[in-house]
């Protein structure tokens, strides 16, 4: 009997084993074959691409439709063919073990993407078309072929831009829904998470193709100084700063799909950030940092984000606006004269400035509304007064009074 269970046992091996070496020799054959059905979707798309980009300039409207229709459908066709060689292909290389780290992870990737299919369709949707594109991209510079490259690169640019917008615009109107805190939050994160992206994966490219573009020029500082925080290791504060940069850049990037009241939002999502990471930490150099960093996003919002604002909701909120922007340019005049006494009276302004606002809930905002007193004491244009007439104990009441 147990010779007998031996033999079996050793059989159904040897099978399994002859079987599984049989696929392994067939699966680069439908590779092959795979990949050279890709090639022929992209080359036509190629082609359709450039008669789309050259029918801009028809005067027939109606023979400029159908060449965009045709252009659409073919595009449509290729992302096909790429979807098919990633179920045929990959997964059949991964079950056998035979993928590559970069097979594994794509097919990994592939998963998350279209798990948001019954959640988020829209957003399942962009991503799935972005993610499509991109393996390919890869595969075509992995090629070495340099017309094909060029080629390449002109169509995955146009492409991926317009889909970029398309989320950014998608997370833009759900930031519109009655979301829980916790539901925005990730919105805001997917919001800087697809701005880094582009940023630093289609831009450089964008801008190599068009270097005399002058929304690029424009902001080329920017995105030097984005450059600083793709490399290393992150801490809070890096990710704040690294995120008021790339909010900064959308407002010449992403006008339309990330609008300016969505802007609004998410930079008063970061000064509330900042706001607590000051209380809540204890290393005096690194609560310095925050605080500058403060500075820094108060400016970008309340002088370079609110002057462009044209609607606003409230009445009342756009003349408390007003007087804040003349009390900014009286404080503006000092700049060339006397600069550090400009760098002082500037930070008393914005101060004032966030008191104003989070005064209207302290129980809230107490930790850094003292935080802040403290500061304006620091700076001269506030004095502690003691007031002996009330005692809590051996504790005396002090009231802050601004000088």
């Amino acid at each position: 009997m147990e010779e007998r269970s031996l033999r079996v046992y050793q059989e159904k091996t040897f099978f399994s084993k002859l079987t599984k070496t049989i696929t392994k020799l067939l699966i680069p054959t439908k590779i092959g074959l795979n990949g050279m059905l890709i090639s022929i979707k992209r080359n036509n798309a190629l082609k359709a691409y450039e008669a789309y980009i050259n029918s801009e300039n028809l005067n027939d409207q109606q023979k400029q439709e159908s060449i965009t229709k045709k252009f659409e459908d073919i595009y449509a066709l290729y992302l096909e063919s790429i979807d098919k060689y990633i179920l045929d292909s990959i997964y059949k290389k991964v079950k056998n073990e035979t993928a590559t780290d970069f097979e594994k992870n794509a097919l990994s990737q592939y998963y998350v993407i279209v798990h948001l299919k019954e959640t988020e369709y829209l957003e399942y949707k962009y991503r799935k078309q972005m993610y499509l594109l991109n393996i390919d991209y890869q595969t075509v510079e992995i090629s070495g072929k340099e017309s094909l490259i060029e080629k390449y690169k002109e169509l995955y640019t146009y492409q991926m831009e317009s889909l970029y917008k398309g989320l950014l615009k998608h997370y833009s109107i759900k930031l519109a829904d009655n979301l829980s805190s916790g539901a925005k939050d990730e919105v805001y994160n997917k919001i800087f998470s697809t701005l880094e992206d582009y940023i630093e994966n289609i831009l450089p490219l964008k801008m190599k193709q068009d270097p005399e573009n002058k929304v690029y020029q424009s902001i080329l500082d920017d995105y030097q100084n984005f450059e600083r925080f793709t490399v290393g290791k992150l801490d809070q504060n890096d990710n704040i700063e690294k995120n008021m940069i790339l909010l900064g850049l959308s407002r010449k990037l992403f006008t339309h799909s990330l609008p300016l009241i969505v802007a609004e939002q998410c930079y008063e999502k970061l000064l509330q950030d900042t706001r607590s990471l000051i209380v809540d930490t204890k290393v005096a150099r690194k609560q310095e940092k925050a605080y500058s960093l403060l500075l820094s996003l108060i400016e970008e919002y309340d002088v370079k984000l609110l002057s462009t604002k044209i609607y606003w909701d409230k009445p009342q909120a756009r003349e408390e606006y007003k007087e804040f922007w003349k009390e900014y340019q009286e404080v503006s005049k000092g700049k060339n004269t006397n600069y550090i006494d400009y760098i002082k009276e500037k930070q008393i302004l914005f101060l004032k400035n966030e008191l104003k606002k989070l005064r209207k809930d302290l129980n809230k905002h107490y930790k850094i509304i003292q935080f802040y007193y403290n500061k304006l004491v620091e700076l001269g244009a506030m004095r502690v007064v003691k007031n002996s007439c009330q005692s809590l104990g051996k504790y005396t009441k002090q009231k802050n009074k601004i000088a």
